[in-house]
């Protein structure tokens, strides 16, 4: 196949790449799939030998699927990521993203556990799992393990190939995944996640001494060795007062995918939402946590504030 009407200057499949990652980063969800098609197409006869890359390409696009709520889409990319390359973290953990939105709550669990048989330091897969056993045994009762199907067993060769951070997928603000590190089949998650418990302190400190600017530096690396809840609604609050809503509103959605009844991550997008003036939005998330917390007497207020905007 030509490389189409481009002729010579056609741009290569990791150039389209680059191109697509540069736009997930800009939140462009739409352009960025786009370009990942493209590189797609130019490696349609490729074969085997660029499995890994068409994998990757793949788990890229999920991930706009995924922000786009493109949940179906996002689970035939993944599946198709994971038939070339079997039990990649990041397709793993967007597909299972995917079915828990659609509510195929046994298809995530099944998911989440996996990714955890990869990398047992994965903190989006932990959370996915507890959230997963509570829907299960609300919606099958005590027994809701026999209804599971099978969770595949990870050979070790997998666990000692996805030890080594992968360069190709989508920015920071790429579904959950931590930064993949370690000796093969060995778990380091304590260190892992201690270093980002003491980066999310540091971070915190500096909230105190007013310096939001670099509190969100130490938050971001917190975040890139740990996804957790609230390094992200500290991370918003700080956007917040930089007037960065568009990244408090992505902060607060990514802390929201972990725990969907976080109180701090609906308020503040709320607060971001109402500064971009999407007031239908803001509205919404504040009757969100007012199912949670009914007295919330902040949110009460809020919401007398946004009736009259």
């Amino acid at each position: 196949r030509s490389a189409g009407s481009g002729g010579a200057m056609a741009a290569s499949p990791s150039d389209l790449r680059r191109a697509g990652n540069e736009e997930f980063r800009r939140g462009q969800y739409g352009p960025a799939a786009a370009l990942y098609t493209r590189a797609l197409e130019l490696l349609e006869d490729a074969g085997d030998s660029a499995a890994g890359e068409r994998s990757v390409l793949l788990a890229n696009r999920a991930a706009c699927h995924l922000k786009d709520g493109a949940c179906s889409l996002c689970v035939a990319d993944c599946s198709g990521a994971l038939e070339l390359v079997p039990f990649g973290v990041k397709p793993l953990l967007r597909r299972a993203a995917a079915y828990e939105a659609l509510e195929r709550y046994q298809l995530a669990y099944v998911d989440y556990k996996t990714a955890l048989q990869v990398d047992c330091s994965i903190q989006a897969a932990h959370d996915g799992v507890n959230r997963m056993t509570k829907a299960l045994l609300e919606k099958d009762g005590v027994n809701w393990r026999q209804k599971l199907p099978p969770i595949p067993t990870v050979p070790v060769s997998a666990q000692t190939r996805w030890s080594v951070p992968s360069s190709g997928a989508p920015g920071e603000n790429a579904p959950p995944v931590t930064t993949l590190r370690g000796e093969p089949g060995e778990c380091q998650s304590a260190a892992v996640t201690e270093r980002a418990r003491t980066l999310k302190e540091e971070g915190n400190e500096l909230v105190k001494k007013g310096n939001h600017k670099k509190a969100v530096e130490k938050y971001s690396e917190s975040l890139k060795l740990n996804q957790e809840c609230a390094t992200y609604t500290n991370r918003a609050l700080c956007y917040l007062t930089l007037k960065q809503y568009k990244e408090a509103v992505q902060d607060c959605t990514e802390a929201l995918r972990l725990d969907p009844k976080n109180v701090k991550a609906l308020y503040r997008r709320a607060q971001a939402l109402k500064e971009l003036k999407d007031y239908k939005s803001s509205i919404a998330d504040i009757k969100s946590l007012l199912k949670t917390e009914p007295k919330n007497g902040a949110a009460l207020r809020f919401l007398q504030v946004l009736s009259r905007a």
